[in-house]
């Protein structure tokens, strides 16, 4: 079992899987009988939005707050108000999906003072092998450069959630584990698990795995 604390920004390139990831954690949360709060910080993609999945979230109580005009098609949402109170220091477990690259990343930078001020943290650098941009770490590396400098943060831990959505095979996953692990050593930082969907899951002998659910399904 992956240990969260309690405040979890999750962040990384367009298209690697953060707010899937961020769903399966608030959710995991949840049902580990935690008191949880979601913040959707994706003002970029119309697509990808945690917001969307606001019923879902609060049938299993975990508390939403999303950009206004979130689950519409609108480019240019602006973020509530009540968005400052999640980076006070509660008893609350908060995850944050944050919007992809140091575009989405400039939103998360007018919280930096309270989020560096935070005593129990973790900022998640998601890659993920198989996207565009992203297939070497090298690449990887540069992009959270750029992320850290829009944000005024600096990542605590690599995640490798490395697949092809429905397609992604034990193979795929097992061959991105080097990738992640070579990533995390460009960056100086530990890489905190490996995720991996329940069909594969128990055929996957890894340190630190963490199952995730397919919840966000492609647009198109």
């Amino acid at each position: 079992m992956i240990n969260f604390k309690h405040l979890t920004i999750v962040l990384g390139h367009y298209g690697c899987g953060k707010t899937n990831l961020s769903l399966n954690i608030a959710l995991d949360l949840a049902s580990r009988g935690k008191s949880v709060t979601i913040a959707d910080l994706d003002v970029v993609n119309p697509y990808f939005r945690t917001g969307d999945y606001k019923e879902l979230l609060q049938e299993k109580g975990i508390k939403v707050v999303a950009p206004v005009f979130v689950s519409t098609n609108l480019d240019n949402p602006s973020l509530p108000a009540s968005m400052d109170t999640i980076f006070e220091n509660s008893d609350d477990y908060v995850v944050v999906d944050v919007g992809g690259d140091d575009v989405g990343a400039y939103a998360l930078g007018r919280y930096s003072k309270k989020i560096n001020a935070h005593p129990d943290k973790d900022i998640f650098y998601v890659v993920n092998k198989f996207r565009s941009l992203t297939s070497t770490p090298s690449e990887c590396a540069e992009i959270l450069y750029e992320i850290e400098s829009a944000a005024r943060v600096k990542a605590t831990a690599v995640v490798n959630n490395s697949h092809l959505q429905h397609l992604t095979t034990t193979e795929d996953i097992l061959s991105s584990v080097d990738f992640a692990k070579e990533t995390a050593k460009i960056l100086n930082l530990p890489l905190a698990f490996t995720t991996a969907k329940p069909e594969v899951f128990s055929e996957l002998n890894l340190d630190s795995l963490y199952r995730v659910k397919q919840i966000v399904k492609p647009p198109f």
